[in-house]
């Protein structure tokens, strides 16, 4: 049976004038009422016909690039790279040559909301975009991600390339949708770039415990994230195979959650020193969290790294010029985000099995030192 408009208007409980004004995108609609007519036109799985859905599908030279947050350069960095390949930029030849080849891309910033996550991917399907790129970890709550599984599969489906840029890999159930050549139904590949959170965060651990260091606090991202987690347990695993980790409140303890950002960092670091006065080394999260950590031990009189030792994660550009200069992992953000880019427009085959993991790699600097006297006296 067809779905018409009045079922999509009567599922969201509003008029069919309001679910045209949110498809066309012509008039002012309320935000919570939008997401309410979308989330019925994908439970329903409503498509426009006649003219509008010619026009709809004239719009396949449409890209859209998922991230958290535009203005946190871990995203900004994976979202441009990806749209520098998305737009032709390399291989500028004629005028008409590069013309046919080049993209539309928009970057959709969800704010980490999973709703908005979902809207913009329905938002995507009813444009018929040629590709769409997930860019960082996944939400870590089951509906959650049933509800992005089956999106993602409706839109491969539908001849959508779906690419995932620092995600853990989905189902295989959604990974086979091509022959790994894109050359599958509707010409679909999905393919995964997944990150070695786990690994990067285990080697720096590593480092810190080869410095003398047992008083180790940890800085970790939200909870439901994948990248804190995977993070977290390439920590753990390093600290109980020193044997430092007592098990029970011991781990819990000495880490603190919190949003990915500088406030963080400063309001959890304050925290752990207050449950370790002795505390010899920090491990954030990331950069950004960690350059609050550093403020947090400069406001409480404490030298980076004579006192205590601070660690990041991600490499991002403003690293290398703090000063002690930080510790951290690199993550090739700008390469992972071109590859994404050059997946999504067919420029790149997929790799083996869709999925290929990016490599982390320890970048050792003047934030972290030997634990020694400073930081014992004070234990």
């Amino acid at each position: 049976m067809t779905v018409t408009l009045a079922d999509v208007a009567a599922r969201a409980q509003v008029s069919p004038a309001t679910v045209s004004r949110v498809l066309n995108g012509n008039y002012p609609v309320a935000a919570t009422t939008r997401e309410r007519v979308l989330r019925a036109v994908d439970d329903l799985d409503y498509v426009l016909n006649g003219p509008a859905s010619a026009l709809a599908a004239a719009t396949s030279d449409l890209v859209g690039i998922l991230v958290n947050d535009i203005a946190d350069p871990f995203f900004g960095i994976m979202a441009g790279a990806a749209q520098s390949q998305i737009g032709g930029a390399e291989g500028a030849g004629s005028g008409a040559g590069r013309a046919g080849s080049e993209k539309l891309a928009i970057v959709c910033n969800t704010g980490g909301s999973p709703e908005r996550e979902l809207t913009y991917l329905t938002l995507l399907q009813r444009q018929r975009a040629a590709a769409v790129i997930l860019t960082g970890g996944a939400i870590e709550d089951p509906g959650h991600s049933a509800a992005v599984a089956a999106k993602l599969a409706k839109l491969a489906d539908g001849g959508t390339r779906v690419v995932l840029c620092g995600r853990p890999p989905l189902p295989s159930s959604l990974l086979g949708g091509g022959d790994g050549e894109g050359n599958g139904d509707g010409d679909a590949v999905v393919a995964a770039l997944t990150f070695d959170n786990r690994g990067g965060a285990r080697r720096l651990t590593e480092h810190l415990l080869a410095l003398g260091h047992r008083r180790i606090g940890y800085v970790a991202g939200p909870v439901e994230r994948t990248t804190t987690r995977h993070r977290l347990e390439g920590h753990r695993e390093a600290m109980a195979a020193a044997g430092v980790l007592g098990g029970g409140t011991g781990e819990d303890e000495l880490t603190v959650h919190g949003p990915y950002d500088r406030q963080s960092g400063y309001d959890a670091t304050l925290e752990l020193l207050r449950r370790e006065p002795g505390l010899t080394a920090v491990v954030a999260a990331n950069d950004t969290v960690a350059l609050g950590a550093c403020a947090a031990l400069r406001d409480r009189g404490l030298r980076i790294p004579d006192d205590v030792s601070v660690a990041g994660f991600d490499d991002l550009p403003f690293s290398v010029d703090t000063v002690p200069a930080l510790t951290t992992v690199r993550l090739p953000l700008h390469e992972a985000g071109a590859r994404a880019g050059r997946l999504a427009t067919g420029r790149e085959a997929a790799p083996p099995g869709g999925v290929a993991s990016v490599a982390a790699e320890l970048m050792v600097r003047g934030s972290t030192g030997r634990a020694g006297r400073a930081g014992a006296s004070r234990g």
